[in-house]
């Protein structure tokens, strides 16, 4: 189909599994990877991915190099997405990562070693910039094309997704490797207890005692191609991008606005070649925090209308992965549409009293024809993507 952007390989790792099968497994019978961390005196609940960065090594092959966890995530993650798939001279092949933290997880431990004049690896800082694991990924699977990498925060996986459709769909490329990998690192869970948005309890997003987010890590890639590499590849498509938006409500400097109007625009450019009423499923960006949960319902309400689909968060299973979290969601959409599942709602109860909309809370089976998946960052970056069945 001319113009379409097809979906023909999906990877994933995250604290409910390796790879997508066991992602599939945790969501259908409701298993949360979040957990007790300890951090300093504190006791803080995260998604955390339950292989050390030797374990990750060793299952990639890799030789002994202070490479970040950041980029060994998304290297287990990209190789399950590109599969068997060969690097082929007449087609165009990119890819484009998304991260917030970088390799803050090695330089983090550096610089407290340096401080304190303990023996410091200088070699680690080379590995600390965000575009450092996209290097790494793509030297991985040889792929020498165009290679880009996103940071906007929460919306970063699901930007690099928009990206690569347009790059599909304008022709400059055949074929891209999307997504987007963080790791856990003390920088980030201290930056948002700080804001005083971190529930030392499990999350429990949508619901009216809602009182923060439990921060995670994981990574996810979508392999894109073009009908053109279609016909060189003979790879099956799993579905279709069918549109994305992306918006920026500029209303402050981490919080979403009340009314959630930058949401609204980016659902409603996502929805351009789609009718609010062919949305079968929506996988909120459903953080937990009172802000983006408040706002997030308010922008559904006026988008379908007070007939708002059923929808969900998944967060209260993976944590919130930050710039992971588009991609690792855009998997679960697509896996909706697949196992034709709608997956539930962790931890609610009681239905927020100003909007009163009620999650799926129990895996709901029904025929899923287009799934709605937002991903709304800190200043008010909103991203939409909505997949389809091929």
């Amino acid at each position: 189909m001319e113009g379409a952007v097809y979906v023909t390989g999906m990877g994933i790792v995250s604290a409910i599994g390796n790879g997508v099968d066991q992602n599939l497994y945790a969501l259908l019978h409701k298993q949360s990877g979040i957990v007790d961390a300890k951090l300093g005196e504190k006791t803080v609940k995260v998604g955390r991915v339950p292989l050390s960065n030797e374990q990750i090594v060793a299952a990639l092959g890799l030789g002994h190099q202070p490479i970040s966890r950041t980029a060994l995530l998304g290297m287990m993650a990209a190789r399950e997405a590109w599969g068997a798939n060969e690097h082929r001279s007449n087609l165009r092949t990119g890819f484009i990562s998304a991260t917030s933290v970088g390799g803050m997880d090695r330089t983090e431990v550096f610089y407290e070693d340096f401080l304190t004049e303990t023996p410091a690896d200088f070699a680690v800082l080379i590995y600390h910039d965000s575009g450092r694991s996209s290097e790494d990924i793509a030297q991985y699977l040889g792929i020498n094309g165009w290679i880009n990498t996103i940071s906007t925060a929460c919306s970063s996986g699901a930007n690099a997704i928009m990206i690569g459709a347009r790059m599909i769909q304008s022709g400059r490329l055949d074929r891209v490797l999307v997504g987007g990998t963080d790791a856990l690192t003390r920088f980030t869970i201290h930056g948002f207890d700080s804001l005083m948005i971190y529930d030392r309890n499990w999350t429990r997003p949508f619901d009216n005692t809602r009182a923060g987010l439990n921060l995670g890590e994981g990574a996810a890639y979508l392999l894109l191609e073009s009908a053109k590499s279609l016909e060189v590849t003979g790879s099956n498509p799993v579905g279709y991008v069918t549109g994305w938006g992306n918006s920026a409500d500029a209303f402050h400097q981490t919080a979403s606005s009340p009314e959630g109007k930058g949401a609204v625009l980016a659902m409603k450019q996502a929805m351009r070649r789609v009718s609010p009423s062919a949305i079968s499923y929506i996988n909120a960006h459903g953080t937990g925090t009172p802000n983006n949960d408040a706002s997030e319902s308010e922008a559904l309400l006026t988008v379908f209308e007070g007939r708002v689909p059923p929808f969900s968060s998944t967060k209260a299973y993976t944590g919130h992965t930050l710039a992971a979290a588009g991609a690792i969601e855009a998997v679960f959409s697509l896996l909706a549409i697949r196992e034709k599942t709608i997956w539930p709602n962790l931890n609610f109860s009681e239905a927020i009293s100003k909007t009163a909309l009620v999650p799926v809370i129990e895996p709901q089976k029904q025929e899923v024809t287009a799934v709605l998946s937002n991903s709304f960052g800190f200043g008010g970056n909103n991203s939409s993507l909505v997949f389809s069945p091929f």
